[in-house]
């Protein structure tokens, strides 16, 4: 990962866009300490998970079609709540 110090950074916006885009996550110091890390748009979703819906990650489980599949309930009391 490269990196970048956040002035050149700013200078050299552009080329920091495009190189996230090709060569991967470009790393952002501020005074030497880590603050940002830009990504290609590819990767920030494939991470983020954008895109996919809550029916498509469930039917994307190994689980399933298991028919045999059973998740016990807890049979204890909930907690006690004063009022």
């Amino acid at each position: 990962m490269q990196t970048w110090q956040m002035q050149t950074a700013k200078a050299r916006f552009s080329d920091l866009v495009q190189r996230a885009n090709h060569d991967g996550p470009q790393e952002i110091t501020v005074h030497g300490r880590s603050m940002a890390v830009v990504v290609s748009r590819e990767l920030f979703d494939k991470l983020s998970g954008a895109g996919d819906s809550l029916v498509e990650f469930m039917q994307a489980s190994p689980l399933m079609g298991l028919d045999e599949l059973v998740f016990e309930r807890d049979p204890s009391p909930g907690r006690e709540v004063s009022l």
